[in-house]
């Protein structure tokens, strides 16, 4: 599936931005040079999460599971082209499934493990997915039932195969991959259908999704081109090479994850340590005992850490050289705090699933205060910074009642991004693809920054414009939630808002209006959303809130920054 025209795939040549190399052509290159060099790493918890004994593996070993599990998805009637949609949990498996279809030129589509049938349904339904792969159970839940039973609903049922534990018995008609897999890879078989489905690297290997104040997930395509951008540029931001070890905390099907973690590890040959599901002392643990190099933290945990000292008392922090962190703002006297206190430097990201991304690292912004809110003026005009994105990035900031650029400090707009790293637009979504790039072509990012620094050499950030709220990294479309919980027969009105959280950032508080005579309580909300509408436990509402009216503006508009205080004070935040 190509997604770029012919001008765009030769103008990127062109530029020396694009290239030849696929994503698979780098697993081949590492399993040549250094094939005893450890590759991948489980979750010490595995068995825990999916019965399943954690795994060490080196790069010729992912190299041979890689064309076994090709050999199985040909088995299964995949081809070419095929979409399959992937919810697993963060193991050796996942990305080795990623390959697996890369080099076979099936596109997938993963997805986050909370999800459920709310959220998967219209992600086949868009796709035209022709197969679920799932772990057969993450936790407690039955993944490979309810994506059984998801596929039988469907006009044209995709085939479902999962990775089980030995003892699992899956539904009937489900593929279970790992006793599918040969023993050895028919490489003949590999190299046949490979002459006659030959794979570009400017062809789609990925849809990831996003949600956005339009109140549903928005698919996202790209290419093994695509991803060979971030190689360099996360490489230049935290100096990951062949023997960097990561630890990677979040589910690996996000762009967060997919830029952070899988992009530098498959481009450097470096190890990936998995960590699934997030649980601090777990976390820590694996710092120490993997001598991990690299990891990202969320601005709540870098918080957590600095204030309980304790937590890091036996844990070895001499091989951590960078922590990255991001989408929340962070605080300065922390972000200074931590560096002084732990010697580890913080890279503060920000970034969308569309690509719109900015990185302050300690070479372009020396001072911690400042790296915590503001981000060089990538693509600007009149500054040279030393981090590769750079280059591939213009950048302008638009006063949204005008709409024209902001040029002077001190006067917020949106941030729009223009570039190679960023969607050309959303899969089957032509409307909101071209609402999502203004007449020059820019991408609206939704995001309010000023301009900051002694020569308006920064962008500051201020706020949202659109409504979402991020819960753990992940972001959660209000309206969407709003939606949801307006279905309730004991609700009149609604309006959700974000509540701060030390752990979480935010979480999703539910501010309503009950009908005349009814009562609720979150309990019993949360119960309705998760049983009658199959709503993925990400999106579930923390708070309840029941309020006699909306606090409205005179054209009737909730006003939600009034709404966030009310709701903070009836819940003690």
């Amino acid at each position: 599936m190509l997604i770029h025209d012919a001008r765009t795939r030769q103008e990127r040549r062109e530029r020396g931005w694009w290239g030849e190399t696929r994503l698979h052509d780098l697993l081949a290159r590492h399993a040549r040079e250094a094939p005893g060099r450890e590759s991948l790493v489980d979750p010490p918890n595995l068995a825990e999460v999916t019965g399943e004994a954690p795994q060490r593996l080196t790069w010729a070993q992912v190299h041979s599971l890689v064309e076994r599990l090709a050999c199985a998805l040909l088995d299964a009637g995949l081809n070419k082209d095929d979409v399959v949609l992937v919810q697993m949990a963060n193991n050796h498996a996942l990305p080795a499934l990623y390959l697996a279809c890369a080099r076979l030129g099936i596109i997938v589509s993963p997805t986050v493990a909370q999800y459920r049938e709310h959220e998967l349904e219209p992600m086949l339904q868009r796709t035209r997915a022709r197969a679920i792969v799932v772990s057969a159970r993450i936790g407690a839940h039955d993944h490979a039932a309810m994506a059984s039973a998801l596929a039988a609903r469907q006009a044209r049922p995709p085939a479902v195969l999962a990775f089980a534990p030995a003892e699992a018995v899956l539904p009937p008609g489900v593929t279970d991959l790992w006793r599918a897999l040969p023993i050895a890879a028919d490489r003949a078989r590999l190299a046949a259908y490979e002459a006659t489905h030959p794979v570009s690297a400017d062809e789609t290997v990925s849809i990831l999704w996003t949600s956005g104040s339009e109140g549903r997930a928005k698919g996202v395509a790209r290419t093994h081109n695509d991803w060979m951008l971030y190689g360099p540029q996360i490489g230049g931001a935290y100096e990951v090479g062949a023997h960097t070890r990561l630890l990677n905390g979040r589910p690996l099907v996000t762009h967060g994850a997919f830029v952070g973690s899988l992009t530098p590890w498959l481009y450097h040959g470096a190890t990936l340590v998995n960590h699934h599901p997030f649980t601090l002392p777990l976390f820590l643990r694996q710092l120490h005992d993997e001598r991990i190099s690299f990891t990202a933290l969320a601005p709540a945990l870098v918080a957590t850490l600095l204030a309980r000292p304790e937590l890091l008392r036996d844990v070895d922090l001499r091989h951590l050289k960078y922590v990255g962190s991001g989408s929340a703002p962070l605080n300065s006297a922390l972000l200074q705090a931590f560096e002084e206190r732990f010697g580890v430097r913080v890279i503060n990201f920000f970034g969308s699933t569309e690509g719109a991304s900015l990185v302050a690292t300690p070479q372009d912004v020396p001072d911690a205060r400042l790296r915590a809110h503001c981000f060089p003026r990538f693509g600007s005009g009149g500054f040279a910074w030393s981090h590769p994105a750079s280059a591939l990035v213009e950048t302008r900031l638009v006063d949204l009642s005008t709409g024209e650029d902001i040029l002077s400090p001190g006067r917020a707009g949106e941030l729009r991004y223009r570039g190679p790293m960023v969607m050309t637009g959303y899969l089957n979504e032509p409307e909101l693809s071209a609402a999502a790039f203004d007449e020059r072509g820019f991408y609206r990012s939704g995001d309010l920054f000023e301009i900051a620094g002694a020569q308006g050499e920064h962008y500051r950030f201020t706020g949202r414009a659109k409504d979402i709220i991020i819960r753990g990294g992940m972001n959660i479309s209000a309206a969407e939630v709003e939606g949801l919980v307006a279905e309730h027969p004991a609700v009149a009105e609604v309006a959700v808002v974000p509540l701060p959280d030390p752990r979480l950032g935010e979480r999703v508080c539910a501010c309503v209006v009950l009908r005349a005579g009814q009562t609720l309580s979150l309990a019993n909300l949360v119960a309705w959303l998760r049983d009658q509408r199959q709503v993925g436990i990400v999106k579930l509402p923390e708070h309840l809130v029941c309020l006699d009216g909306l606090p409205r503006n005179p054209n009737n508009k909730v006003i939600k920054a009034e709404l966030r205080a009310i709701a903070a004070r009836a819940t003690g935040q």
